[in-house]
Order: C-alpha cells, then sequence, then structure tokens
C-alpha cells in the first residue's frame, strides 16, 4: 500500500508554472517544490516534465539540481525520474562505488522487481549508459560476487504461480549438502538462487526450513568479510519479505553514526508509491517509534520535508 499523497487530477500545465514561479526570485521557494512534487505520481511528474519542458524550452531535472543541494536535491533528482530509469540510476551508481560496487543495491533491485520490469529497467540502463549492466558488473567486480551478481541480473525468471513440491524439496537438499560441506559459492547454490521464479525459490527455502529446523540464512554465515554471502543471504532476503528487508535497510539506515541518507532516500523514493505503508507498520511494530517521527529525528529542514511528505506525512 503505497503512502504518496496525490490529486487525482493535477494539471500539469499548472504545476510547471508554479515550479517555474518558485524558480524565481532570490532564493528557490523550497516548500513550493515539495508541496507539487512530493504529491505527484510517477505519471503525474513525468506530464509536468514535458509541460515544463514544453512552455520554458528547459529541462526540468537540469533546472532542480541547479536549484537545490544536498541530500534533499538528490531525493528529489531519483525521485521525478521515471522509476525504470531511477533503478537504471542506482544500480549505475552502485556498480561504480568505491572502493567497491555497493552490491546489496545490485542484489536489491534484481531480486524484488518483477521479471518484467527489471528487464525495463535493464533497456533503460542500456539507452541512458551505452552499455549493459553485465557489461559495466563484469567490469567492476570479480570472483564469487561476480558470479552471484552476474547471475543474478542476467536470468529472465519464470513468473508464474506453478510450484514443482517435489522438485522444491529435492533442492532444499541439494543446498543443504553443498553448505554442509561449506562449499557457499557452490555452483548449484548460484543457479537455484538466480534461476527458479520467485515462488519456487520460496516452496523451496521453506522445505529447507522446515526439514533442517532453521531458515538457511542461518547456514550461510562464514567470516565477516565474505561479501559473497552477505550478498546472498540479502538476495534470499530479498525473495523471501521484501518489505521486512526494507524495513531492516531503514532501521540500519537511522541507526548507524551519521544516518545514511542515500539508504534512506532509496527505500523510501522507490516504496513510497508501492508498499510503503507496510514498511512503515513493521518499523513500527520493530522499533515501537513511527518511521515519520524517526526520519524527522534524524533529518533536517527540506530533506527531512520532502521525505515526511512521501510517507504521508506534512511538516
Amino acid at each position: 500500500m503505497a503512502t504518496l499523497i496525490a490529486p487525482e487530477h493535477a494539471s500539469p500545465v499548472e504545476d510547471a508554472e508554479a515550479l517555474r514561479k518558485a524558480f524565481q526570485g532570490w532564493g528557490t521557494d523550497e516548500k513550493a517544490v515539495i508541496s507539487i512534487l512530493g504529491h505527484r505520481t510517477a505519471t503525474q511528474r513525468q506530464l509536468i516534465r514535458h509541460a515544463y519542458e514544453e512552455i520554458y524550452k528547459e529541462d526540468l531535472i537540469k533546472r532542480l539540481e541547479s536549484e537545490l543541494s544536498g541530500d534533499f536535491e538528490k531525493a528529489v533528482y531519483r525521485w521525478i525520474l521515471d522509476p525504470t530509469d531511477r533503478d537504471a540510476v542506482l544500480l549505475n551508481v552502485a556498480i561504480k562505488h568505491s572502493p567497491i560496487p555497493d552490491y546489496r543495491v545490485i542484489v536489491e533491485i534484481s531480486c524484488i522487481r518483477s521479471p518484467e520490469e527489471f528487464l525495463a529497467v535493464k533497456r533503460a540502463y542500456q539507452i541512458r549508459y551505452k552499455r549493459s549492466i553485465e557489461e559495466d558488473l563484469a567490469s567492476h567486480t570479480k570472483g564469487d560476487i561476480r558470479k552471484l551478481l552476474f547471475a543474478l541480473v542476467s536470468t529472465f525468471r519464470y513468473d508464474g504461480n506453478e510450484i514443482n513440491a517435489r522438485l522444491a524439496n529435492s533442492e532444499a537438499d541439494v543446498l543443504r549438502n553443498a553448505i554442509k560441506e561449506r562449499e557457499f559459492n557452490h555452483e548449484e547454490i548460484i543457479r537455484i538462487v538466480s534461476t527458479r521464479s520467485k515462488l519456487q525459490l520460496l516452496a523451496t527455502l521453506n522445505h529447507y526450513k522446515d526439514d533442517y529446523e532453521t531458515s538457511i540464512t542461518k547456514h550461510l554465515v562464514d567470516g565477516p568479510a565474505n561479501d559473497y554471502l552477505v550478498a546472498l543471504r540479502t538476495a534470499i532476503r530479498c525473495f523471501n519479505d521484501p518489505q521486512k528487508y526494507y524495513e531492516k535497510v531503514i532501521r540500519n539506515a537511522l541507526n548507524k553514526p551519521g544516518t545514511d541518507e542515500d539508504a534512506l532516500t532509496r527505500v523510501i523514493v522507490t516504496t513510497a508509491e508501492k508498499d510503503l505503508e507496510v514498511i512503515k507498520e513493521l518499523y513500527y511494530k520493530r522499533n515501537t517509534v513511527s518511521l515519520h517521527k524517526a526520519v524527522g529525528k534524524h533529518t533536517s529542514g527540506d530533506y527531512k520535508a520532502f521525505l515526511r511528505a512521501l510517507l504521508g506525512k506534512e511538516d
């Protein structure tokens, strides 16, 4: 369930004109920007962009980049992009993250998006960067982490409702045997996690838990610096319960010494029109404080006001 509060019938021309007015004078009227863009759907935002460019012969995104700054500017930039284009940008930033790629973001997008959604993201990536995700990923990773990430982004999964219970049971045994031998990078683990439909994989994970009396992520543990295993556990959590995974990302972002604004922005911006209401409820149950209060405590200024608008709360 979405948290975004948007009018059913908004005029893109009037919105474009109001934004232009907000840019005039000695300083930008950030509250006006938030009141408009923080309350428009993806379709409405796209129409505003087209109207603004047609009226003023100027790219609205570039104008916003020049008018805004800091975490607020980054959040608005992520928000105003078309969702598939936004994911392409997030993936590119994650792949080129220094000193190593931010593999959690790569896993998150490739595993939580539907096969059709992720295929659209891959096309958007190629249009924007003139390269494939696989090409860039291969250039910036190596070893086991490359094998896993490459498999996750390369597969077009079956998205039907059919489940083969016998296959789920046998593949749960395959996973257990590999883990028992501590062959965490076994090709069969990567194959099962990266190719099976989400429902089939969930059936396998449930068989594993039933047969071995614990979740598979509890067995996928090695040294703390094992990026491959962290990425593998992240993939399984994204498949198993994406809302619970997102709640943990937000909790970690807010609880770090110095808020992780990138992670906080990413989750709120990408889920505000989808299931952020569910994530808010999970956050409250886990932390006994509302997410909008937690965001208010750990952020400030226009950035705070914008995130709270997307959360369905006004400052």
